[in-house]
């Protein structure tokens, strides 16, 4: 098995280097909007380093409830502001949403990633009452279900909010990347890739999963999504699996930023009972 070919996503899609910059610049166009009409709250601190900070979007009007976005790049590339658009879908449903930052590797473990992830959701927990519902894409796939896990780090009155999680093309059993080129920069060992797979770990069975992937994703994103579907079914949790038709890696979030999308109904619920 070639693992490194396994979870290298931009050699395998067409114009792989062209995703980015489009990222950033439909980000700072939402976040320019939502600043001008009042509505962002932009780097709010949940900690004392440079990345602990949490953008907050508002809908217009009252929240139904708080969204948190967690973003990908293996741990270790991105910040919050390169993903600020696809928080319009959810704001178009009236939902508030988070978008934390958190530190990358090598400069921290996996398992800080966690620590700050938690502590994100919690302080952005404090700004807006009602449900909180959970997504991210790719590491962050990762973290957002590592949350309704039974030893995440989280209070348990905010643990108790979580109304569903959707991981986007989540990374659920680590063991694999230690054997890649990636685990220069993550440094796991058994004992913490074991301790951060929720694939490995107890869930909370009142927090209902979805595992959504893109159907042309590399076969290894395809058995990561299945597998935490598969397994925390048999934990009592509600789960569904899901490959979205015709999409890659780069391409699957892209839904998040349609209100009427697959994804944001899957996230949000049907739009006649959001919240």
């Amino acid at each position: 098995m070639d693992w490194d070919s396994a979870y290298n996503n931009g050699n395998h899609i067409p114009g792989s280097a062209d995703f980015p910059p489009r990222w950033r610049a439909q980000a700072a166009a939402l976040r320019d909007r939502l600043t001008a009409a009042g509505r962002a709250q932009l780097d709010i601190a949940y900690g004392t380093t440079a990345r602990e900070r949490f953008d907050l979007f508002l809908p217009e009007g009252m929240a139904l409830g708080l969204v948190v976005y967690v973003h990908g790049g293996y741990w270790r590339a991105f910040g919050k502001s390169d993903w600020s658009h696809l928080a319009a879908g959810a704001l178009a449903r009236g939902w508030a949403v988070a978008m934390p930052g958190y530190t990358l590797c090598p400069q921290i473990r996996i398992s800080g990633i966690t620590r700050q992830i938690g502590a994100a959701i919690t302080a952005a927990a404090r700004e807006l009452g009602g449900p909180i519902r959970l997504t991210g894409h790719s590491a962050g796939g990762h973290l957002v279900t590592r949350m309704p896990c039974e030893d995440a780090p989280l209070p348990k009155a905010v643990a108790a909010r979580i109304a569903s999680v959707v991981s986007i093309s989540g990374v659920h059993d680590l063991r694999p990347l230690m054997h890649t080129a990636l685990n220069d920069d993550l440094r796991l060992d058994r004992a913490e890739a074991a301790a951060e797979s929720p694939a490995l770990l107890n869930p909370r069975a009142h927090v209902p999963l979805t595992c959504w992937v893109g159907a042309a994703e590399r076969p290894e994103f395809r058995r990561q999504n299945a597998l935490l579907a598969n397994i925390w079914t048999g934990c009592g949790v509600e789960t569904r699996a899901v490959e979205d038709p015709g999409r890659h890696h780069f391409d699957v979030i892209d839904g998040l930023t349609d209100p009427d999308s697959p994804l944001i109904a899957a996230l949000l619920g049907n739009p006649d009972h959001s919240a």
